[in-house]
């Protein structure tokens, strides 16, 4: 016989989401407008919330849109965030704009990836960059994060692996924060398992870090910029993040542009 986990009530949720912020009650009290005893008795549950009241805490708190469901769910109200599959008719026109996005960029990189760096699009110019990696590391679905510091992945072509490799990770650990997505820290201590301990004393250098990376003998270095979607309401779209590589010195640009 199994048993089912019984869901938490909203005022343990919300508690949970204010100690993770690490927010006291009059803090979130300041910040919301309600009332410490207000929120003191629903973090107990001897007061129940409205849903206009949990959105406003939500606002306050930062909870993405999933977790925010949830906290709807466990207080007797319906979800009012989608979802959606990437290829649900409903988001197909963002999409599209966003595929669009991807080939503008031509002739240099751009990858379009989900919350957790899993690859949903990318241009061609990116096949230049995943030559060489271990198959099994570009069975969908692709985490870029993975293929870049994997020992089978970019990690033996990237000449300032240590580098761009504590970039990312920060880049993880700082999702996890937020999100407390558990897979968003297992990608976290994964790929702190590959870089090892973080050697402090490494400078930095330049006005902005760098991939320098090896392509068929030649050493190219980019620097990245991402993108979101600020006004998403659709919980998959909200994760979506647009990551556009470009040249950080001539021989990459020269070397892009040829083709």
């Amino acid at each position: 016989m199994s048993v089912v986990a019984e869901a938490p009530p909203v005022g343990a949720l919300l508690r949970t989401w204010r100690e993770r912020r690490r927010f006291s009650q009059q803090e979130l009290s300041n910040r919301s407008r309600v009332s410490t005893r207000h929120l003191s008795r629903v973090e107990t549950g001897k007061a129940h919330p409205t849903p206009e009241m949990l959105m406003r805490l939500s606002d306050n708190l930062d909870v993405p849109l999933r977790e925010r469901n949830r906290l709807l769910l466990a207080a007797g109200y319906a979800p009012r965030y989608q979802d959606h599959r990437w290829d649900d008719a409903s988001i197909a026109v963002v999409m599209d704009g966003l595929r669009r996005l991807l080939d503008a960029h031509l002739p240099y990189p751009a990858l379009l990836l989900d919350d957790h760096w899993d690859i949903v699009d990318a241009n061609a110019a990116v096949d230049q960059l995943l030559t060489g990696c271990a198959p099994e590391l570009l069975e969908p679905p692709i985490n870029v994060v993975r293929v870049c510091l994997h020992p089978d992945g970019l990690a033996r072509r990237i000449g300032n692996l240590a580098e761009w490799g504590g970039h990312l990770l920060q880049q993880v650990s700082h999702r996890a924060e937020r999100t407390h997505d558990q897979r968003h820290h297992e990608l976290a201590e994964e790929i702190a398992g590959y870089l090892g301990k973080p050697d402090a004393s490494t400078p930095r250098t330049g006005p902005v870090i760098t991939l320098e990376i090896d392509v068929d003998g030649t050493p190219l270095r980019f620097f990245s910029t991402s993108a979101t979607l600020s006004t998403a309401t659709d919980a998959a779209l909200e994760g979506l993040h647009l990551e556009t590589f470009l040249p950080a010195d001539d021989e990459t640009r020269r070397r892009f542009n040829q083709r």
